[in-house]
């Protein structure tokens, strides 16, 4: 199953604006794990995560801010069942 999630041409700080939004969306729910688990090693696999998650808004706000603009979007979803 695919779901297109974002597609067209968006500013810079449109973009900035929703993926900004779903990235904060996925720390929290990270960090809302974290909260309510007591293994040591999957609590330092979502830290990590979050890390990465961080870095990559970073990134994404030096890249939006050396243009002027549209930036073409096309994100999609693609679920499928898990094998294990």
């Amino acid at each position: 199953m695919k779901i297109s999630l974002l597609k067209g041409s968006f500013s810079p700080k449109e973009i900035e604006k929703i993926i900004t939004e779903l990235l904060q969306v996925k720390i929290k729910f990270h960090e809302e794990k974290i909260q309510s688990s007591d293994e040591e090693e999957t609590m330092k696999m979502r830290e990590n995560r979050i890390i990465k998650l961080q870095n990559d808004l970073k990134e994404l706000r030096t890249f939006l801010n050396n243009t002027d603009s549209l930036i073409n979007v096309d994100a999609e979803i693609v679920l499928s069942k898990s094998n294990g």
